[in-house]
C-alpha cells in the first residue's frame, strides 16, 4: 500500500471513530421503545428540515452578494411590493410547519396514551431516592426503594470511579420485555423528574399530584437514567436503573420478591434482640441517614442537627419514632414512613439510641412503629 493510501485509510478511520464518539456523546441514546424511536425520528426530521433551510437561505444570500457586487456594476432594483413573492414566502413556511406539526402531534398523542397497560407501577420521588410500588399486573404488591449504590469513596475522590459512576443503584426497577408499562409519578417532598432516555420517558413527579406516562421496552438489558429536576443538595445522587428481563426471568424475579416480602412481614412479627436491631439499623442508617447527619452522627449544623447526644434520640420512643415516620415540618428532615418498613425504622431508631456516645441500652420494637403509623 502506498504512503498516500495509508494516510487516506488512517484519516477515514479517525473520522469514523470521531463520528462514533460524537454520536454516543452528543446524539440521543439508541431507542429501545416505540416512543423513543418516534422521538428519535422526529428529532432527525426537524434537524434535516433546519439544515435544508439553512443551506437554501444562506446559499441564496451568498449567491446574491457575490453576483450582484458593486465591482460588477450591479445596480439595486427599486420596487415596493411583489404579491407573488409574498404569497410564496407565506405558503412555504406554512407547509413546512404543518409538515413538522403532524408527526409531532402524533408522537405526543402516543406518549400520552397509557391505556391497555399490562403493568402499572407507582413511582415516588424522595430526597434523594426512588420508590416503586407495583400496583397492577404480574408482581402486584412488590415494593422497592432504590438508592444510589456508588461508594462514598468514589464520590470523595478516595477511590477510582467505577464504570457506572453515579448511575448504579442497590434495588433497580425490573420490568418484562415487550409489555406495556404504565408509570404513575408523584413525589414525597419536592418536584423530581423520572427520566430514562432510552425509553423516551421524562415525567415530572410532583408532590400532591399523580402524573402518568408509559413505555414498552423492546430489548432486554440494563438502562439508566437520572432525576431531571433540580431537587436539592443530593440531586446528582438520584440515579435510575431499569432491568428489562425476559418473561420467564421476570416471573421468577416477581415470585422471589413476593416471597421475600412475606418473609420480611414474618420477621417483623418475631422478637428481636437489641443487638440484632442495632446491627440491621447501622446499614439502614448508612444508606438513608449518613449523607445528612454524617457517619459519626455529628450532623452539619445548623441544617442537619447532631444525633450523637440528641435529646430527641435519647428521650422517649414515641417522639423519635414519629420524627422518623413523619419528618419535621419546616426543617430538612424528610418523612421516611413511605420509604422504610416498620422493621427498618425500629432497627435504625434502636441503632441511634445505642451508637457513638449514645448508650440508652434499650430497643424500639417494630410493633411500636406500627402503632406510630396509626397515630
Amino acid at each position: 500500500m502506498s504512503s498516500c493510501a495509508r494516510w487516506a485509510v488512517l484519516a477515514i478511520a479517525l473520522a469514523a471513530a470521531q463520528a462514533s464518539s460524537a454520536q454516543s456523546r452528543y446524539n440521543f441514546q439508541q431507542p429501545v421503545s416505540e416512543v423513543a424511536g418516534q422521538i428519535y425520528d422526529l428529532h432527525t426530521l426537524m434537524l434535516l428540515i433546519c439544515l435544508v433551510i439553512f443551506v437554501v437561505v444562506f446559499g441564496v444570500m451568498f449567491w446574491a452578494v457575490f453576483h450582484h457586487r458593486k465591482s460588477r456594476g450591479a445596480v439595486a432594483a427599486k420596487f415596493h411590493e411583489n404579491t407573488v413573492v409574498e404569497i410564496v414566502w407565506t405558503i412555504i413556511p406554512f407547509l413546512i410547519l404543518v409538515g413538522m406539526a403532524y408527526p409531532a402531534t402524533r408522537t405526543i398523542l402516543n406518549m400520552k396514551d397509557t391505556s391497555e397497560a399490562e403493568l402499572t407501577i407507582k413511582v415516588t420521588g424522595f430526597q434523594w431516592r426512588w420508590g416503586y410500588d407495583y400496583l397492577q399486573g404480574e408482581g402486584e404488591g412488590i415494593r422497592i426503594v432504590s438508592n444510589m449504590a456508588t461508594p462514598r469513596e468514589q464520590i470523595e475522590g478516595k477511590a477510582d470511579k467505577g464504570e457506572h459512576y453515579l448511575l448504579e443503584v442497590d434495588n433497580p426497577l425490573v420490568v418484562p420485555v415487550g409489555r406495556k408499562v404504565r408509570l404513575l409519578t408523584t413525589a414525597n417532598d419536592v418536584i423530581h423528574a423520572w427520566w430514562v432516555p432510552a425509553f423516551g420517558v421524562k415525567q415530572d413527579a410532583i408532590p400532591g399530584f399523580i402524573r402518568d406516562t408509559w413505555f414498552r421496552a423492546e430489548q432486554e438489558g440494563v438502562f439508566r437514567g437520572v432525576c431531571a429536576e433540580l431537587c436539592g443538595r443530593d440531586h446528582a445522587f438520584m440515579p435510575i436503573e431499569v432491568h428489562v428481563l425476559s418473561a420467564s426471568e421476570y416471573s421468577a424475579w416477581a415470585e422471589k420478591q413476593l416471597a421475600a416480602r412475606a418473609e420480611l412481614a414474618a420477621e417483623a412479627a418475631r422478637e428481636w434482640t437489641p443487638g440484632e436491631l442495632a446491627e440491621r439499623g447501622s446499614k439502614v442508617y448508612a444508606t438513608n441517614c449518613a449523607a445528612c447527619h454524617q457517619p459519626d452522627g455529628k450532623g452539619i449544623q445548623p441544617v442537619f442537627p447532631a444525633l450523637d447526644g440528641s435529646a430527641v434520640v435519647l428521650g422517649e420512643h414515641e417522639p423519635l419514632v414519629d420524627t422518623v415516620l413523619k419528618g419535621r415540618a419546616g426543617t430538612a428532615m424528610a418523612a421516611f414512613g413511605g420509604q422504610l418498613s416498620d422493621l427498618e425504622i425500629a432497627a435504625v431508631t434502636t441503632y441511634l439510641r445505642n451508637a457513638w456516645g449514645n448508650n440508652v441500652g434499650d430497643h424500639v420494637a417494630p410493633a411500636e412503629v406500627a402503632a406510630g403509623r396509626a397515630r
